[in-house]
């Protein structure tokens, strides 16, 4: 290398099966190292979950060199090729160069090198570009492990160009921040807003996944990455802008409406469903501010805005129709009033399952938790009260549904009903009346009430 100083021992332990890949291209006469995030990883004292590996092998040499495993070509074109050893894929791709990027994203073409060097000094940032390998020690030429310990995150070369060559880069380095604890050096932070625009041109699905990512740090670094380039997320989020110009002069709150969702996201438990409801929860407060004559802020419906808003916002990221209806779902009922009665739990229960009501439980707190000092100390023994009222609502394996009454569709049948859509009707309403605490879930208490229930469909 051109600085031997820069190849570093250091005492990390490599899997034995990442170890035996290195051993098998070695002896085939190739240089061979871990690479990426797996030695960024060890450094950080992280477990890797994915172990890569970087070869002067030509992809074809590679696949030589594993004629007694399953060997899968995908990546082959960019110089990928992955390897099933003991079970496991692991992909090894040959050291290259990129070429030209002209759609911010994919290089037209690549060229394959000899040159460890060369391979990592294209890479994105340098804590990314590092290789270790198990009797030669850590390969640093780009300062990664002196930025990782000063926690700072750094363009390999120059920011605006790595950002250029791929757009999503902008959208990884705030991930990395945020899940590493890093702050961005000033010149790749300034290209970072700078090139931000460019990521019009990044397909929504990858800008979706990264994002996701992010969200999933730890929530008060997942808010601060927000709050710190709002430049970046308002170009894929233009809804967000509104937020950050929308004060709350209200009793309940004491920041506008951008920060106070901030406050809520840095409360909100680790559960992408729950970040996301987070982050949009009040997006469509903006649309319907309205200050009244004593100068205190309303935004009457609200809740049944923000959800619209983040159906939208949503379907535009193509997510799948399970995050977009529990997101909505929990965005339109976070402002609803909860009550710690078994009649309301259990029809809350039954409007939207225990997990969800869990997470509404969350989300409520959180949104207390980011309103004005005081709120969430003085709402505690209500949230207590409904868990304590969810927990034992559950614990009694309470009826929440057709199928949980002590009665079937085989007890109206008996009872002389003929088959058809009155025993559905029926059930449905002795179910209404065990949610209202009207009858016990009791078989001979419901099958006494049968006869009213088909007085009343008769009388409709």
């Amino acid at each position: 290398f051109s600085n031997q100083s820069e190849v570093i021992f250091m005492a990390f332990s490599l899997p034995a099966s990442v170890c035996q890949l290195i051993s098998r291209l070695e002896s085939a006469g190739y240089e061979a190292y871990a690479v990426g995030g797996c030695v960024r990883d060890m450094l950080c004292g992280r477990t890797p979950h994915d172990w890569d590996l970087c070869t002067s092998a030509m992809p074809w040499e590679t696949k030589a060199c594993f004629p007694d495993c399953t060997v899968l070509t995908i990546g082959e074109k960019h110089g990928t090729i992955t390897v099933l050893w003991n079970g496991e894929p692991y992909e090894i791709t040959t050291y290259r160069v990129d070429g030209t990027y002209t759609d911010c994203r994919r290089p037209e073409e690549v060229t394959f090198v000899r040159s460890l060097e060369e391979d990592l000094r294209r890479r994105d940032f340098t804590m990314n570009a590092m290789a270790y390998h198990p009797e030669r020690g850590l390969v640093d030429l780009c300062g990664g492990r002196d930025d990782l310990a000063a926690g700072v995150l750094r363009c390999v070369g120059d920011p605006e160009r790595r950002f250029s060559e791929d757009a999503l880069r902008i959208l990884r380095g705030l991930r990395f921040a945020a899940c590493y604890r890093l702050a961005l050096e000033l010149e790749t932070a300034a290209a970072a807003v700078r090139l931000a625009p460019l990521l019009g041109r990044i397909a929504v699905e990858r800008i979706d996944t990264e994002f996701q990512k992010l969200l999933l740090a730890d929530g008060d670094a997942a808010a601060e990455i927000l709050r710190q380039y709002p430049t970046v997320w308002n170009t894929i989020f233009p809804e967000f802008l509104p937020m950050q110009q929308c004060p709350q002069h209200n009793p309940y709150h004491q920041y506008d409406v951008w920060e106070h969702t901030l406050h809520v996201l840095e409360n909100a438990p680790r559960d992408i469903i729950l970040r996301w409801s987070a982050l949009l929860h009040d997006v469509g407060k903006p649309a319907c501010r309205f200050t009244g004559a004593d100068g205190i802020d309303h935004f009457y419906g609200h809740a049944e805005k923000s959800a619209e808003m983040s159906r939208q916002i949503l379907r535009r990221l193509h997510a799948d129709h399970t995050r977009i209806h529990d997101v909505c779902t929990l965005v339109a009922h976070h402002d609803m009033p909860l009550s710690d009665s078994p009649r309301f739990m259990r029809r809350l229960l039954a409007k939207l399952g225990e997990t969800q009501v869990r997470r509404l439980l969350a989300l409520k707190r959180a949104d207390d938790a980011g309103k004005a000092d005081g709120v969430l100390e003085r709402r505690e023994a209500q949230w207590t009260a409904a868990e304590n009222c969810l927990e034992q609502l559950l614990a009694e394996n309470a009826c929440l549904r057709v199928k949980d009454l002590a009665v079937g569709g085989a007890d109206l049948l008996a009872l002389g009903i003929p088959q058809g859509k009155q025993i559905g009707k029926i059930l449905h309403m002795l179910l209404e009346q065990v949610l209202d605490d009207k009858l016990p879930n009791e078989r001979e208490v419901l099958l006494h009430a049968v006869p009213e229930c088909r007085k009343a469909l008769s009388d409709e």
